[in-house]
């Protein structure tokens, strides 16, 4: 089937790997590569950026991770906890060194990026407990780490997306740190993979939705689509959506995770939680990472979101 896709993006398709997410460690190693290849994003003034590890969830390891700042700015700041995607079995805090640092640049706020476990080695709940960890880490460090804590957000794209929206709501559920701010890119929430967007886009180059079975399967294993998965490792299986942050929401149209997006985002409407959401035409899974005018499009609207939602001036 032919898809209507920006044709400012067509030729560029081919040249995008194709990830199988059978092997992970194949998969971990083609993803090591490819992002090796891209050039360092420079930022306008310096970006100091260094490791941290943090306290996990009782009886597990320590969680790793990185910190993110302006190197010559002093004064408090917004703070984002940053969480990376890759389908909760690929991918690592320091592959979205560029998008971290160009966060920074962009906005001058402070970023923590996590590492967190996973799957299928340590499938869930240990990936979000992990994110979880850090949120609740950033949170008692904001003095050290130069945040103002009423504006602290969490963010993220793909699975990253998907584990931002569930720390949400263990934040909430749990009178965790309380956030200001969800950004949710693309967001992987739901293990059904019953939408018509799922059914619809089966072959599609970045992530389609053979890949997103692969994808859950690693991280719920035997328990996906049944009735004893948790909200917190699926977000589109919670019933209450207040008290929530507000949210920024963002789809694309041949994106398999499309519809779960634009129903999340819709019901946090409902629920009373200020929501913006961006859906862009002729865009696939990924298609943010490819220069054209759509892409920079998504971007300064992702920047703009932040900025209004960490109440930056």
């Amino acid at each position: 089937m032919e898809y209507a896709i920006d044709p400012e993006l067509l030729p560029l398709i081919n040249v995008m790997p194709e990830i199988d997410l059978a092997d992970v460690d194949l998969a971990r190693d083609l993803i090591t590569t490819v992002m090796a290849q891209v050039p360092r994003f420079e930022p306008r003034a310096p970006v100091a950026t260094r490791e941290i590890m943090v306290s996990g969830p009782e009886g597990a390891p320590q969680v790793p991770g990185r910190v993110y700042a302006r190197g010559d700015s002093y004064r408090t700041r917004a703070g984002l906890l940053y969480i990376h995607g890759g389908g909760f079995c690929i991918g690592r805090a320091d592959m979205c060194d560029n998008d971290c640092i160009r966060l920074v640049d962009d906005l001058d706020v402070v970023v923590v990026s996590v590492d967190y476990r996973l799957a299928p080695e340590d499938p869930f709940p240990a990936g979000v407990e992990d994110c979880y960890a850090a949120l609740v880490w950033a949170a008692a460090h904001c003095d050290e780490l130069g945040i103002d804590p009423r504006r602290l957000g969490v963010g993220g794209e793909s699975a990253g997306g998907g584990l931002s929206a569930a720390v949400a709501l263990m934040a909430r559920d749990r009178d965790g740190p309380q956030l200001c701010f969800q950004w949710l890119g693309v967001p992987e929430i739901d293990d059904r993979l019953r939408t018509p967007s799922m059914m619809a886009f089966a072959r599609m180059k970045m992530f389609d939705s053979h890949k997103a079975k692969q994808s859950w399967t690693h991280y719920l294993g035997d328990k996906r689509d049944t009735v004893d998965v948790s909200y917190y490792a699926a977000p589109a299986r919670a019933s209450d959506l207040s008290g929530l942050p507000p949210a920024f929401v963002v789809t694309c149209e041949f994106d398999p995770l499309r519809d779960e997006g634009l129903d999340y985002a819709v019901r946090l409407i409902q629920a009373g939680v200020p929501t913006d959401v961006r859906h862009y035409s002729g865009t696939f899974h990924g298609s943010h990472m490819i220069k054209s005018a759509v892409s920079d499009r998504m971007i300064a609207d992702q920047t703009n979101a932040l900025r209004r939602g960490l109440h930056i001036d």
